[in-house]
């Protein structure tokens, strides 16, 4: 039976999805490329999944394009790695105004180049008005790191006199971690058929459903998004409160 279009559905879409993009080595691999061609398409999958998000109507869209571990790979990928996060910052800007994304990026910016950094920076000052659609981007970001700084952040906080450690709860932990004033991800998309998490948003995945695609980043389609959203739909989120 043909699937009905997603946009006919009632149900609304998820406020957040979170996608781990997995693929792109072995995207390549298979068609005797090198992996640089595979990080190439998935970075043009990147925009196809921004154009689904927005058609779709997700407001926050949560990527994650480089881990705290990603710097352990070859030197020679990274660099190439690197090079096409400039180039992408600064070619794409008018795409994101003229569909009205909003980026935003975290993790440890101390590890990025200097030039990456300011170019970040533009980036998210260029498009902090707009309104359609939140893109963040996980860069040299890693789960458990990004809660030993908001730990540490708190302590500070507790040694200067301005917190006590009565007054530390989930809602004040989460105003420390990198995404402060971002909404939890209410679906998280794995490609590539890997079913973990690879130390992505590690407190804020608590409670979102979890879709596994067999489909590689490069070839991910604006299909795949909606299948995977239907598959949400068909969930029933309990958040703890109703037995089996």
């Amino acid at each position: 039976m043909k699937a009905v279009p997603l946009l006919t559905d009632p149900a609304p879409p998820p406020l957040h999805t979170a996608i781990i993009m997995d693929g792109n080595g072995r995207w390549a691999e298979a068609r005797g490329l090198p992996r640089t061609l595979g990080h190439k398409r998935g970075a043009e999958a990147v925009k196809v999944a921004v154009e689904s998000a927005v058609e779709l109507g997700v407001e926050y869209l949560t990527l994650y394009g480089f881990s705290s571990e990603n710097w352990q790979r070859p030197q020679e990928e990274i660099n190439d790695l690197m090079g096409l996060l400039r180039f992408y910052l600064q070619s794409e800007i008018k795409f994101l105004r003229q569909n009205g994304v909003r980026l935003r990026v975290i993790g440890d910016r101390e590890r990025l180049a200097p030039d990456i950094v300011e170019l970040i920076e533009d980036a998210e000052e260029r498009t902090a008005n707009n309104r359609k659609l939140t893109l963040i981007i996980a860069l040299s970001y890693g789960g458990r790191m990004e809660i030993v700084v908001a730990a540490r952040r708190l302590a500070r906080r507790v040694a200067e006199g301005a917190l006590s450690p009565e007054e530390i709860d989930e809602q004040t932990f989460a105003e420390s971690l990198f995404t402060a004033s971002i909404p939890d991800p209410d679906l998280l998309i794995r490609t590539s058929g890997e079913k973990r998490i690879s130390n992505f948003l590690l407190w804020q995945l608590a409670y979102a459903e979890f879709v596994f695609v067999n489909t590689l980043w490069p070839d991910f389609s604006k299909q795949d998004f909606e299948d995977a959203i239907r598959e949400y739909h068909g969930r029933e989120r309990r958040y703890g409160t109703a037995g089996v």
